[in-house]
């Protein structure tokens, strides 16, 4: 069994306890993590503080080569790190290399990053705008997709200048303890610091009053207690939260390529995506066509642990969530029509099958929330106006797509959507050069592009006169 360690003050240490990590292909422990009291994440924090002026003073292209050796040393274990992820966290083999390579392809995305100052002429005489780091940044990442999101998270913040305390997921804590591991051999004493909890410190970390901002992923409404933990210190946020993407499908849309491109995004990573299409607005003179095809394409996944051959859809990746994605399903498939799916597989572990809902109310639940789960419903429309006001509904904005074969009509009525991300005949189309922020109770802030990189720094003006 591999010892894993967390990372404080630049020490590779034991926890104050061990939590089991279990995969969600057997529903079973298969290993153990060690777990931080209040007393280590109070280490922590205190080290990175420490760190902290330090690291600011140091150059940029100091911060950012060891950034773009973090990327290498990472790509160094790609393959081990991806097996360790489809254990931990259960999605297909393929899917945990792609995260892989993301990860180290944003890491060093982040690092040809610059933020230089900014010098302006006024009537009295001149100022300069620059760019300062905040300080220690909490970085708390949800179960989905560890790495990626991590990464997000961390690398703009180190690259300012700022130093971290990362503290993944209970459930997959491991990937980002490796994280830890690597990061030792190459990050300044206490500039990055990896914790994990059994799911007791995210309170006292957001509220903690050395921790200048917190960038968080997760459900919106832990976001909102985020918020809240953050207010007494008015701490900066960044809350990437909850998204119940809806998805448009026109009739002048190419069918085929609208039902592939939404079943390969509603179910990749079983379904366990803010961004994913999760509501399939279908105008009507496509409606059938358009089902038979989405079905079709669900019966094309092969269900099984990520581990397997062939495998393309893996098990929801703790039992908490399966329970809640197994209440959608099956209130959902007594209100509607079950097209495919609509079951627990027959086998250990959390895996529900793909499936695809029709004839369902607008408030029917697995329209009107987030169910985070291989389950999508498939509803008519006659109106392109009704459409947009019925994807408007509720109060997610994270992201939505039109499929359209006018592009130039599509581009107007995605002005329309209160989403913070409208794709065009694609979905999920994330790169680490974009910026993804969301609407209304998606989120605050901004991820990804020079945009997620001015969240992790403070405006300072200098003004001299004339």
């Amino acid at each position: 069994m591999h010892d894993y360690k967390m990372l404080i003050d630049g020490q590779l240490v034991e926890g104050a306890r061990t939590i089991d990590v279990v995969n969600p292909a057997t529903g079973e422990p298969f290993t153990t993590a060690p777990a931080a009291d209040a007393a280590q994440l109070e280490a922590a924090v205190s080290a990175a503080r420490r760190a902290f002026p330090a690291w600011a003073a140091t150059s940029c292209n100091t911060r950012r080569d060891c950034l773009v050796r973090f990327a290498q040393a990472i790509e160094d274990e790609a393959e081990r790190l991806a097996h360790l992820l489809v254990m931990e966290q259960g999605k297909p083999l393929a899917e945990a290399r792609f995260e892989v390579g993301a990860t180290v392809a944003g890491i060093r995305y982040y690092a040809s990053l610059d933020l230089p100052a900014a010098t302006r002429d006024h009537a009295n005489g001149s100022y300069e705008i620059a760019r300062r780091p905040l300080g220690v940044v909490g970085a708390i990442t949800p179960w989905n997709y560890p790495l990626i999101l991590a990464s997000n998270k961390f690398a703009p913040a180190l690259l300012t200048g700022n130093t971290v305390v990362l503290k993944p997921a209970p459930t997959t804590p491991l990937t980002s303890l490796e994280l830890g591991r690597l990061g030792s051999a190459i990050f300044p004493r206490g500039v990055f610091n990896v914790i994990a909890d059994d799911n007791d410190l995210g309170s006292l970390l957001t509220s903690h009053p050395d921790i200048a901002k917190i960038s968080f992923t997760g459900s919106t409404g832990t976001g909102k207690r985020v918020m809240q933990g953050a207010a007494e210190t008015l701490k900066r946020v960044t809350l990437e939260l909850g998204g119940n993407d809806p998805a448009i499908v026109l009739k002048d849309a190419d069918v085929d390529r609208a039902a592939q491109g939404l079943a390969a995004t509603a179910f990749l990573n079983a379904g366990q995506i803010c961004a994913a299409p999760k509501r399939l607005y279908v105008a009507d003179e496509v409606y059938s066509a358009f089902c038979d095809r989405l079905v079709a394409a669900a019966k094309a996944l092969k269900l099984g642990a990520g581990d397997e051959d062939g495998v393309t859809l893996g098990p929801i990746q703790n039992g908490a969530q399966f329970g809640k994605v197994r209440e959608f399903m099956e209130e959902a498939a007594a209100q509607g029509t079950v097209l495919t799916g609509g079951h627990i597989a027959n086998r250990p572990g959390f895996f529900i099958e793909p499936t695809v809902i029709a004839d369902l109310d607008d408030d029917a639940r697995l329209v009107a929330d987030e169910q985070f789960g291989p389950i999508v419903p498939v509803l008519r429309f006659s109106d392109e106006a009704d459409a947009i006001a019925r994807a408007n509904a509720g109060p997610y904005g994270l992201g939505a797509s039109i499929w359209s074969r006018d592009v130039d009509r599509a581009r107007a009525l995605a002005r329309d959507l209160d989403a913070g991300t409208v794709w065009i005949n694609q979905h999920v189309a994330i790169q680490p050069d974009i910026p993804f922020s969301g609407a209304k109770q998606s989120g605050v802030g901004t991820e990804g592009g020079i945009e997620g990189l001015m969240e992790f720094t403070r405006i300072q003006v200098i003004n001299a006169a004339a």
